[in-house]
């Protein structure tokens, strides 16, 4: 989001602008201050002497442990510079924007400043801002505004049906010292802060503002008034502490680039941690998918962060476990109203997404619970086994065990393998709202035929099968070392066994050395090279011959563009560069198939993706981008941003991890 800064801290971010400003901004790049998936600010314009001041350093952070600092100054001529020159300070903490205004004379006399803060909140639900098209019906909401002698209250409430809740989410801003004047600007809710300050000669004075978040449901006692870097003391050391544990990337490998996108990674990890509990209530902090839209525990990207961070911070996986866990299916959903997209809950399904919001809460939207992917079970078995492989602590393992069993049935049941033979969602998921694949690859047309038309539903995707294999074998693991129950076991493994023979008589394209993406509605393999290969790696279902041709071209030049593995290789008539899943880069993707690489022995070219990834980051500022642009390094000397990327994205920022266990045996 160029232009715009962001600022996080547990479940919390502000979005600003150059010069610490937010202004209502919607769409791809929304700012404001926002806590469970809503909107608590979405106006703090600040003004000086009734103008906007000029940006003289932009907005920025020396360190993780530093407020956001912007550098401005009212607008003069040059034969006259400005009287006084405004420092802004910023930082997210417990719920709250802090902020300090410290002005300082630029003259030997005394100088009166009028400082002027327009604050709004709209309390809009993150569904509506990223949406252009559809309008959600809130014919009820209320909003409110109340000035108090220190700052503003604003409130919205919505009555709710029979069984919910009623909602009330608050918005409370306070001020040392108070304003000297507090009113509502015409229309709206909007309210004006005005101070006149007086500045000795040469001297300063400051304001320290507060806007604390207030979300439905929650209610504690507002934090105090605090300068920013007095608020960010705690979260520094809270991501101190997570960042600076050992072990440190830089004490397990002599590649200095690829040890510092893993401590950026890990910066990011940190700031990513949300609140969830577990089964019993339990509070837990777990990774958050990405900012903006998606600050919230989702199975698929949650799970693999963790899994790729396992060998360095084990407590995203256990904390991830145990609150999907918590939420897993235990009903069948009852089927939406026409047009309307249920929640997809199965008994053992693990959910796919976990919103606190308003629409989610009204069942406007579905993600309060939705439970609408195909790899999410299978994917927590996954880390099951890994977390209790990792730690050598069978204790999650045991305490699990039940919702580990529920998803094993719910593979075989609702996910399919009995009935079908694949792990694939029912052709009745797929309109009843829900993608008719329910994988990584969710945008319209991910999956096509080498033509460019669309696999028709419901899609069995390969990757998927790859997964499936995986956690049966795993869950075995666990069931012949953990549980002592051998019955168990056998029959996975016989299960394991019959998916993998068959995976290679029908995915596998003998004229292209390559496994068909998937297998669409009628049977028919889906003949398009994808990277979804590399998953098919790491899960290890494909045989040893059949495994080292896929590395090997996954290494083509019409996959590997110099900075990582393009989704979808060049070439083919429905590549494009810009999408998202037809050949762009996805960091996420390319580790697993680095992983994958690994596994099958192919250290050359493992070490080639890792190499231009890294370089890709350092480019980023040692940040790895969601996607990147599938432009090859012969047609641009740098990659290509892609747009409507999300920074940082978790299983990006853990993407460095997983190329660091990759290349150091024994890690992974």
């Amino acid at each position: 989001m160029t232009g715009h800064h962001l600022l996080v801290h547990d479940g919390t971010f502000a979005v600003v602008t150059d010069s610490g400003d937010i202004t209502g901004a919607r769409g791809a790049s929304p700012d404001g201050l926002f806590s469970r998936d809503a909107r608590h600010l979405s106006r703090w314009q600040l003004t000086v002497d009734g103008a906007p001041p000029e940006v003289l350093v932009a907005a920025a952070q020396a360190g993780p442990d530093r407020p956001l600092a912007a550098v401005l100054t009212p607008p003069a001529a040059p034969a006259e510079p400005a009287a006084c020159t405004v420092r802004r300070e910023q930082a997210v903490a417990d719920r709250s924007l802090a902020e300090r205004i410290r002005l300082t004379s630029n003259r030997p006399e005394p100088v009166t400043a009028r400082i002027t803060l327009t604050v709004d909140a709209d309390f809009a639900d993150q569904f509506e801002l990223r949406s252009d098209r559809h309008r959600y019906d809130k014919a009820d909401a209320v909003r409110s505004a109340d000035a108090s002698p220190d700052g503003v209250t604003f409130g919205y409430e919505r009555t709710a049906p029979a069984g919910r809740p009623a909602w009330h989410s608050r918005t409370v801003i306070r001020a040392i010292p108070a304003p000297d004047t507090v009113a509502r600007t015409a229309g709206g809710t909007a309210h004006t802060l005005e101070w006149r300050v007086e500045l000795p000669p040469h001297g300063s004075g400051q304001i320290t503002l507060q806007a604390w978040a207030v979300p439905s449901g929650t209610g504690e006692e507002p934090p105090p008034i605090e300068p920013p870097a007095v608020a960010l003391a705690g979260p520094a050391r809270e991501n101190a502490a997570f960042t600076g544990q050992h072990p440190r990337p830089r004490d397990l490998i002599g590649w200095p680039e690829l040890a510092r996108t893993c401590e950026q990674g890990l910066a990011d990890l940190a700031g990513l941690r949300i609140p969830a509990n577990g089964p019993g209530g339990e509070p837990l902090r777990v990774p958050a998918a990405g900012i903006p839209w998606f600050l919230a525990l989702s199975g698929r990207d949650s799970l693999l962060t963790s899994l790729f961070a396992l060998p360095y911070r084990p407590e995203p996986a256990a904390a991830t476990l145990t609150a999907l866990a918590a939420a897993q299916g235990t009903g069948y959903d009852e089927p939406p109203a026409p047009g309307g997209t249920g929640r997809q809950e199965q008994p053992g399904r693990i959910p796919h997404e976990i919103r606190h919001g308003e629409l989610a809460h009204f069942g406007q939207v579905p993600y309060g619970r939705y439970y609408g992917a195909v790899d999410a079970t299978p994917l927590f078995l996954t880390l099951l086994h890994a977390c209790t492989e990792r730690t050598a602590d069978d204790g999650l393992a045991r305490r699990l065990a039940p919702q580990a069993r529920a998803a094993v049935e719910w593979m075989f049941r609702d996910g399919g393998l009995t009935e079908h033979g694949w792990l694939v969602c029912s052709g009745d998921e797929s309109h009843r709202g829900g993608d008719s694949h329910q994988s990584w690859r969710d945008s319209p047309g991910a999956f096509c035929h080498d033509d460019g038309t669309p696999a028709a539903g419901p899609v069995t995707v390969a990757a998927a099968q790859g997964y499936a294999y995986d956690a049966l074998l795993r869950t075995a693991g666990l069931a012949r070392k953990t549980w002592d129950d051998v019955a168990f076991a056998d029959r996975l493994e016989e299960a394991a066994g019959r998916l993998r023979g068959r995976f290679h008589e029908e995915f596998w394209m003998p004229e292209a050395d390559f496994p068909a993406a998937a297998l669409d509605g009628a049977g028919r393999r889906v003949e398009v090279l994808t990277s979804d290969a590399g998953h098919l790696l790491w899960s290890g279902i494909l045989d040893p011959a059949h495994g080292e041709a896929v590395g090997r071209r996954l290494l083509g030049p019409d996959f590997f563009s110099g900075w990582g593995i393009r989704t979808l290789a060049a070439g083919q008539r429905p590549y494009h560069p810009l999408s998202w899943h037809r050949g762009a880069i996805r960091p996420h993707d390319n580790a697993l198939s680095v992983l994958g690489l690994a596994r099958y022995g192919l250290t050359e070219q493992a070490l080639a993706v890792t190499r231009g990834l890294v370089e890709a980051a350092a480019v980023h500022g040692w940040r790895l981008p969601e996607i990147m642009a599938g432009y090859g390094r012969d047609e641009h000397p740098v990659p290509v941003p892609c747009p409507h990327s999300g920074s940082p994205r978790a299983w990006a920022a853990a993407t460095p991890l997983a190329l660091l266990s990759a290349l150091s045996p024994g890690l992974g």
